[in-house]
């Protein structure tokens, strides 16, 4: 249907929301009062989108998130039948708190375990939750104890803006190869805290510039939101292309092709998960945008 209404012929790769529940509730979390819903997807729903991906859409690789994906029961086999029967890269995007156990069990079928983190010690537990700097740190330990690729996200706020190189070095002490910042949008319970949003522009020169002189051993990477230019207000290009970097998978199964996914409600595109089915399910407000790249600051 994508193929049928879009043109697009690849989808490199899947976001796959696996359940909105976390044990978090994060000050800035987009998901918001969705936490506490229910949808999520079955085993045998993931396996059949995640198939139904790679075999129409030469899908190659998936990113497993939520709500927080290690509090979902059925990680591992969802995990294994990705590597082992589809030969597809698989990542996780977790808050790390308490996963060693699960971690090292899927350790071997696992390409990338990518850990939030909001600053150094206290800034990040104030944001996230009490303890979770520590523990997060401790499974970034056995990721590189188990040899398993280790990347980092951070939402860049007004209260941790002038931790982000602090934490590119402690990252990298911890065999992190990348971190990925990301800009802080006002949806979900961020909304409920406008003083975390950044008013002033120049701070993001800033850092950019510090980022830029910083002799760095791991790659710092920034989304279009936070570049000298800022983000496009359209995403579709003059030509639309035939391949596209990734698409979204909400809980709920709604379907999103879109550089500002975060936040949005609006879709083009539903997973009908009893059918196994993607239907389109236009609207008169929606508007099929494509991802760009994000801009990396490569390490020396």
């Amino acid at each position: 249907m994508i193929r049928e209404v879009t043109g697009i012929r690849r989808i490199r790769m899947l976001y796959l929301q696996l359940l909105y529940r976390c044990n978090f509730e994060c000050l800035h979390c987009f998901h918001g009062k969705r936490l506490q819903h229910a949808d999520a997807f079955t085993a045998d729903e993931a396996i059949n989108l995640i198939t139904l991906v790679h075999d129409e859409y030469g899908t190659e690789a998936v990113t497993l998130l939520g709500g927080e994906p290690f509090v979902y029961r059925n990680l591992t086999q969802v995990v294994q039948y990705a590597k082992r029967d589809l030969g597809m890269r698989v990542e996780i995007c977790t808050n790390g708190y308490r996963i060693e156990r699960r971690l090292t069990e899927i350790a071997p079928d696992l390409d990338l375990l990518r850990v939030s983190l909001e600053g150094i010690g206290s800034t990040n537990d104030h944001i996230r939750e009490f303890g979770s700097y520590r523990s997060a740190l401790s499974a970034l330990e056995t990721a590189q104890r188990l040899g398993v690729c280790a990347g980092a996200t951070m939402t860049v706020t007004s209260r941790n803006i002038e931790e982000v190189l602090p934490l590119a070095r402690v990252l990298q002490g911890h065999g992190v190869e990348q971190l990925k910042l990301h800009c802080l949008r006002p949806v979900g319970n961020a909304a409920d805290h406008p003083e975390l949003l950044i008013t002033d522009p120049a701070a993001y020169t800033r850092l950019r510039g510090r980022l830029t002189a910083a002799d760095l051993a791991i790659d710092v990477i920034v989304d279009e939101d936070l570049s000298e230019h800022g983000a496009p207000d359209a995403c579709v290009p003059d030509r639309r292309p035939t391949e596209i970097e990734r698409i979204e998978a909400d809980p709920r199964g709604a379907l999103t092709m879109s550089c500002k996914a975060v936040g949005k409600d609006s879709h083009a595109f539903w997973y009908d998960k009893l059918a196994n089915h993607i239907v389109h399910r236009p609207s008169p407000t929606d508007e099929l945008t494509l991802a760009v790249p994000d801009v990396v600051y490569a390490r020396v």
